[in-house]
């Protein structure tokens, strides 16, 4: 029996990075959101020669590991052994998603294979065990046993549902550039020592940063607005996230009403909110054709743009389907490729995620 999952993809929602922890990781904090593109996933479960459990990756896509270094195959390994089940396993990646393209795929590719192999044996692990696997294997695979609108902590494996918010026109932009998420972290890092030993003066003066209500030069203060003050910089964002979501339920219905007469998509306060991602000040001098592609996506009519994760993608969210279509329309002939989608709401993504056999 085979089984066919679609390994939906996922965008970042904001992004802050905070301090280094022992275990080389960094804190995060970052609104995860689950969008309609996707690979596909199959699995299936057969006979087994010898002992144990035997794991086969076929994918068409060379950049795809085949061997135990693979997600779905490390997932499935740790899934096997506590399911208790042997046999052949063979899951097939139809990848659609960009290979280091901010969006996920590696990792939604994973948490398909699971829950693919699950229907497979028509045997199911506990939900705590489901996320402790899939939390042992990266940081961001709890998120796709969930999905939706989800808050990630500590290095991002610390996943909380938020409310469902509405689906919402999204285009993605994914250039030919991969960019890996180590290195990305590394820039960060060295860019967060090369300020701290900065005088205060320099610091304060840098462009771009937001002056206090009443800085006219350079204070005893200043060194706390600077890019290595991660907790505040953390705290910065948990705030503006809570005035998001507080958004919702605190506005009266004469707040919310966008141009036509209909309500706003909540999605769209991100705007109000000032919610950044903090990847954007490496990569973008790094790779200034990212930097290019927001500013394409903003000049197409979208309400937001960002970095997804540490890139390449990036996406813009619009406030109807026609818009998004147009928009893409345009891009792609500026040279980007561009794909209409949408986001994909809690109760969509459970209810697309299995394809039906026939």
């Amino acid at each position: 029996m085979t089984v066919t999952v679609r390994s939906f993809a996922k965008i970042n929602l904001g992004l802050r990075i905070g301090a280094a922890r022992g275990d080389g990781f960094h804190e995060l904090l970052t609104v995860y959101q689950t969008i309609g593109l996707h690979d596909l996933i199959r699995v299936s479960v057969g006979r087994g020669r010898g002992r144990g459990s035997q794991i086969e990756i076929q994918c068409a896509d060379a950049r795809v590991p085949r061997d135990e270094s693979n997600t779905c195959s490390r997932i499935v390994e740790k899934a096997m052994t506590a399911l208790r089940a042997k046999g052949r396993v063979v899951i097939e990646i139809e990848k659609r998603l960009p290979v280091q393209g901010g969006l996920g795929g590696a990792s939604a590719n994973a948490v398909a294979a699971l829950q693919g192999l699950e229907r497979a044996l028509k045997k199911s692990l506990p939900a705590a065990d489901r996320l402790r696997i899939a939390a042992e294997v990266g940081s961001d695979l709890p998120l796709f046993l969930i999905g939706g609108a989800v808050l990630g902590v500590g290095r991002g494996e610390q996943v909380y549902p938020l409310p469902d918010l509405p689906a919402l026109a999204c285009v993605v932009l994914t250039p030919e550039v991969g960019v890996s998420t180590p290195k990305a972290f590394a820039e960060w890092d060295r860019v967060c020592r090369r300020s701290q030993q900065e005088p205060a003066e320099l610091r304060s003066a840098r462009p771009g940063r937001r002056p206090g209500p009443t800085q006219a030069g350079p204070t005893p203060t200043a060194a706390k607005l600077t890019v290595s003050a991660s907790s505040d910089r953390m705290s910065e964002l948990g705030r503006g996230l809570s005035a998001w979501l507080s958004e919702p339920y605190s506005s009266a219905p004469s707040k919310v009403l966008a141009r036509g007469g209909r309500a706003e998509n909540p999605l769209l306060w991100l705007v109000r909110a000032g919610i950044e991602n903090d990847f954007e000040r490496v990569v973008f001098p790094e790779y200034p054709e990212l930097r290019e592609g927001k500013r394409a996506l903003l000049s197409a009519g979208a309400k937001y743009a960002s970095l997804s994760g540490s890139g390449s993608a990036l996406y813009g969210l619009f406030d109807s389907r026609t818009a998004a279509v147009r928009a893409t329309a345009r891009l792609r002939k500026q040279g980007w490729a561009a794909q209409a989608t949408v986001t994909l709401p809690r109760s969509q993504y459970w209810r697309k995620f299995l394809v039906p056999s026939f």
